[in-house]
């Protein structure tokens, strides 16, 4: 019988803090699956120490303006929010 082969390790994954070009306070991982808007810097990093603790993952500071994923632009006139 052959032995069940060992998963490969994923790579550890990056909690990043900072800020886009409008000033918003973004937490962002590495893999695109989380993000966050918060009102201050003190928020966003308590956010992310806890995602951190969570996922296991590693905490930086972006050293760039963060690209938000999801639009904080109003929605136009007629446009609606997916239900």
């Amino acid at each position: 019988m052959s032995p069940e082969p060992t998963p490969e390790p994923d790579e550890p994954v990056t909690i990043y803090v900072g800020q886009d070009a409008a000033g918003h306070w973004l937490v962002q991982d590495s893999d695109h699956r989380l993000e966050g808007r918060f009102v201050s810097r003190d928020a966003a990093i308590g956010y992310a120490r806890g995602e951190c603790r969570m996922h296991h993952a590693c905490l930086c500071m972006a050293t760039a303006p963060l690209v938000p994923c999801v639009s904080f632009a109003p929605l136009a006139d007629g446009e609606r929010v997916a239900a």
